[in-house]
């Protein structure tokens, strides 16, 4: 959380974060999640989110690419995965 807030005071317009939810208590990313769903709505700052917490990315961020040994296997609207459940299962599950 700290490496985020010395990237913001730079006031970027392209944010890349990698895994910004892992290891946290879920009273934590809920909150980081509402900041980062702030940024981007608010502030129309770019976040390139790279998580593992499909689900949770999807609900933040307009858009989704999904990479399965490093091919895309959807590239879309993140509404669109987030409305498919079945098909955002088959497109997380690791091999």
């Amino acid at each position: 959380m700290l490496a985020i807030a010395r990237a913001l005071v730079g006031n970027p317009t392209l944010l890349l974060m990698d895994e910004p939810l892992e290891g946290l208590a879920p009273i934590i990313v809920d909150a980081l999640l509402a900041v980062i769903a702030r940024l981007i709505r608010e502030e129309a700052l770019t976040v390139v989110l790279v998580e593992q917490s499909a689900r949770l990315a999807l609900e933040v961020t307009e858009h989704a690419l999904v990479l399965n040994r490093g091919r895309i296997a959807h590239a879309g609207p993140s509404a669109e995965l987030l409305a498919d459940p079945d098909r955002l299962a088959r497109l997380v599950v690791t091999q």
